[in-house]
């Protein structure tokens, strides 16, 4: 009797644990477009590209009086081939607790300063594919991080980070974000520091005026690159991205220019994207874009190795975008 006593607590302890575990959620995204790309020089091309699709697991666990554990991990993979990122799990894998005091993660994460400048105004496409923002300075490591988020005052937010530079690869990378929401103004501004290397200052605000949604930033980059004079990363960027919902529809237009890097002449270059995306649901939408990238004769963004200084790029795209 004793030990059917028992063994009928154990199991009533390990049923009421059952319930307790985290709450899973299981993400994704497909997202593939049909593009005509064309480099200067060289003839157009018709390819099939993976615009960063995903599959995520993410949970929490009510940990009773405010505090909760929470975790994240993310792999991405192309659909064409259903080929497998070189790291698994190496778009998100981290663990961490939340609370009154706010929220602290450990693991491999996004830059939050990106986050809260750059991505925040890429709305036509989610800063991914062939229009993503190639002009954009992202500095921070995402591996081997710590971060700290604020609980939120009155619509504002901060978050610190650092990473840990473990194993001794590459120089310790901070970032520093904050976002605030005022109604239909939200702003943001976002520092990016390498240690013994450049650093980034980058301020963003987006509005919201009925249909229409207009925003931009601005980056400033600071500093040295590898053994090169003390200012041979300073560089100016702005974007500018609009767009106008219509039913179903969504107009979207964005430029975005860089100056000169370290004050060397011909080193900018400027971008343009326009697009239309057809929402057929929430997590369904059928999209269409020009992008154009426009190199200055000394700049390189967004080449490949054997493209020469100054090759400009642009590509026709249709796309269908699933999320789950």
């Amino acid at each position: 009797m004793k030990r059917t006593l028992l063994l009928a607590a154990l199991a009533a302890t390990a049923a009421t644990s059952a319930f307790a575990q985290s709450s899973v959620t299981i993400y994704g995204r497909l997202n593939m477009t049909f593009e005509r790309e064309k480099f200067s020089g060289q003839d157009a091309a018709n390819n099939l590209n993976n615009n960063s699709s995903r599959i995520g697991f993410r949970g929490t666990e009510d940990l009773g009086g405010g505090l909760s554990a929470l975790f994240e991990i993310e792999h991405g993979f192309s659909p064409d081939t259903g080929t497998a990122a070189s790291t698994f799990w190496g778009r998100s894998s981290f663990v961490g607790l939340q609370g009154g005091f706010g929220k602290v993660r450990l693991g491999n994460m996004t830059s939050e300063a990106y986050y809260a400048t750059a991505d925040y105004v890429s709305m036509h496409n989610h800063d991914t594919g062939t229009s993503e923002d190639k002009l954009y300075d992202y500095l921070s490591q995402n591996t081997d991080k710590i971060s700290y988020k604020t609980p939120s005052f009155a619509g504002n937010t901060i978050e610190v980070a650092g990473t840990t530079r473990d194993g001794g690869v590459g120089n310790r990378t901070y970032d520093v974000a904050y976002n605030g929401d005022f109604g239909p103004l939200h702003v943001g501004a976002g520092y990016q520091d390498v240690k013994d290397g450049p650093s980034a200052l980058a301020v963003r605000a987006l509005y919201e005026l009925g249909a229409f949604t207009l925003g931009g930033y601005y980056q400033r980059t600071m500093g040295e690159t590898a053994g090169a004079p003390s200012d041979s990363a300073k560089r100016n960027t702005f974007r500018f991205a609009a767009m106008y919902a219509l039913g179903a529809g969504e107009f979207h237009a964005n430029v975005g220019w860089a100056g000169d890097r370290g004050g060397v002449d011909n080193t900018g270059a400027k971008q343009y994207t326009l697009g239309y995306n057809h929402n057929l649901s929430k997590r369904t939408k059928l999209y269409g874009y020009y992008t154009r990238l426009d190199n200055e004769s000394a700049a390189d963004y967004f080449l490949p190795a054997t493209a020469a200084d100054g090759t400009d790029y642009s590509s026709f795209a249709f796309g269908i975008r699933h999320n789950f």
